[in-house]
């Protein structure tokens, strides 16, 4: 068996795995193209990273009884009320470059929550409905690392809409070595079929 044996370490090398290929996506562009939505519902790349590092704040903070040092950096209630797509977009006041350091501190908070609790220490996620609120540590890893899986799924596809860049993480492609145009050119030929 490779990796960690133990069920908390595993699952804390896969958010960690996540989180980092979520934040190399960024790397390289320039603040608009970090910025610009790239999907009908305005989803852009740093969009996702803000959102993650909100996402984060709740559930290794909020369920586990456990406040945000800096509650001005976290889209409040207010703001997600006055657009509940606040947390998916960077501000004018705001910069990548912020935004990733914000999230590099979140991990560490979000860290010390599972570093200090159990896996079935027991919390209460107060935004789902009564009957699922109480969850355990365990599950809420799971959870979150479901969530930024899937966001760190559409980093990955914007990224290569921008630029081409795509891979598992940086300097560590996972795509083989292919004619990719021509690839492409021969699905497309065996759609236009249907």
């Amino acid at each position: 068996m490779t990796g960690p044996s133990d069920p908390k370490d595993a699952l804390r090398r896969y958010l960690q795995s996540t989180r980092d290929a979520l934040v190399w996506k960024l790397e390289g562009l320039s603040e608009r193209d970090l910025r610009l939505p790239r999907t009908p519902t305005g989803t852009s790349l740093l969009g996702i990273v803000k959102h993650a590092a909100n996402v984060e704040i709740g559930y290794f903070g909020d369920v586990f009884g456990r406040s945000w040092p800096s509650p001005e950096e976290r889209v409040s209630d207010e703001e997600t009320d006055a657009d509940p797509q606040a947390d998916w977009f960077a501000t004018e006041n705001e910069t990548a470059e912020g935004i990733v350091d914000l999230y590099r501190r979140v991990w560490a908070f979000a860290d010390a929550t599972v570093d200090t609790l159990p896996l079935d220490t027991v919390g209460c996620v107060p935004w789902w409905p009564e009957e699922r609120a109480q969850v355990t540590l365990g599950q809420v890893m799971v959870h979150v690392l479901s969530d930024l899986a899937r966001h760190a799924g559409h980093a990955d596809i914007l990224r290569e809409s921008i630029d081409g860049a795509a891979g598992l993480r940086a300097g560590t492609g996972n795509l083989p070595d292919l004619d990719w145009p021509a690839y492409v050119q021969k699905l497309t030929e065996l759609a236009n079929r249907f």
